[in-house]
């Protein structure tokens, strides 16, 4: 599992999470933990790509298709990122 590491927290927002866990009986840690995951709604919103899992660009795709998006939708999104990129002068 992935570690964070959070240099210069405010010492206002380390207070604020300190009496957060302590209203829920956790430590700080958990209390972070549980803010992340509540925040990011990770589980629901980004599959996890494991072993037998597919390709995340494979996911996406199924995703759009049953979305309802065809190839033609496709092109008119690359037409449109195309245009950005020329209007915006982005590499």
């Amino acid at each position: 599992m992935p570690n964070l590491k959070v240099r210069n927290l405010p010492e206002g927002v380390h207070r604020a999470l300190r009496a957060r866990a302590s209203l829920h009986g956790c430590s700080v840690e958990a209390e972070v933990k549980a803010i992340l995951a509540a925040t990011t709604n990770a589980e629901r919103t980004v599959p996890q790509v494991t072993g037998d899992s597919l390709p995340l660009g494979t996911l996406m795709s199924s995703y759009a298709r049953e979305a309802g998006l065809t190839n033609e939708d496709f092109e008119v999104f690359d037409n449109i990122r195309e245009r950005m990129r020329v209007d915006l002068g982005a590499c």
